[in-house]
């Protein structure tokens, strides 16, 4: 699998990795939440209420010295073959970011994550923390399957409609100008519509385009991941 976090201070870390990051100090109006137990919660949850899924992988990142997280859980069935099921999720132990669950897919061929809706989030982290993350986990898990079946379906158009260079170009400066891409993430973009990196892509087309500002979105900073992605679908929606 490729690297989550490429941007500089994000590393690829695996779930070991995010159990041996020291929580920070409980006090009587915050009760933080275990990146390792966040990332094993919801690999459970979901197990359980997604029905005919099987994970196919897992990813985690960490930035700020663990102090940052991002996870992404994929899960394949017989809908898309080229397409998986995925939850992505976040949490942070400086209080930089709430914990936060997004629903989506990935791109088989590439690692590609797509998102799509709100994000879950938990606002605060009191003492009760855990039964709110039980709830949040298990409500988001439920409307998954749908927000999935939406992306495979928005994939679908987006490969049939044409786009050429001058349209694409103009996309461009529409996401740098709405703040989904930064100034670092237009040369990458342009080189993957230019030169895809997968054959998959070669066509010109909004899927490609799509995949090639995906591409780009994996130098994203932990806390703006999920929504930049979903601002990118938002975006070239057809």
């Amino acid at each position: 699998m490729s690297e989550l976090l490429l941007h500089k201070g994000g590393e690829y870390c695996t779930l070991d990795d995010l159990r041996s990051v020291p929580l920070p100090q409980e006090t009587r109006t915050y009760r933080p939440v275990s990146h390792y137990d966040l990332a094993k919660n919801l690999a459970e949850v979901s197990g359980g209420l997604l029905r005919g899924y099987e994970m196919q992988g897992a990813q985690y990142g960490m930035a700020r010295d663990g102090a940052q997280m991002f996870g992404v859980h994929t899960y394949k069935n017989g809908i898309s073959g080229s397409m998986g099921l995925s939850v992505g999720f976040r949490n942070s132990y400086d209080k930089s970011m709430s914990v936060g669950i997004a629903i989506g897919a990935s791109v088989f061929v590439c690692d590609n994550l797509a998102l799509t809706g709100d994000i879950a989030i938990m606002r605060k982290h009191t003492q009760n923390v855990w039964n709110d993350l039980e709830e949040l986990i298990i409500t988001t898990i439920y409307r998954s399957q749908h927000n999935f079946t939406k992306i495979v379906e928005d994939a679908e158009v987006m490969k049939g409609k044409y786009l050429g260079n001058d349209d694409a170009f103009r996309l461009l400066g529409l996401l740098y100008g709405n703040d989904v891409i930064s100034p670092r993430q237009i040369p990458v973009i342009k080189k993957e519509w230019l030169n895809p990196s997968h054959d998959d892509f070669s066509s010109r087309s909004v899927w490609s385009f799509y995949n090639a500002c995906t591409e780009a979105l994996k130098t994203a900073p932990p806390n703006k991941i999920m929504e930049r992605h979903i601002a990118l679908h938002n975006i070239l929606e057809v």
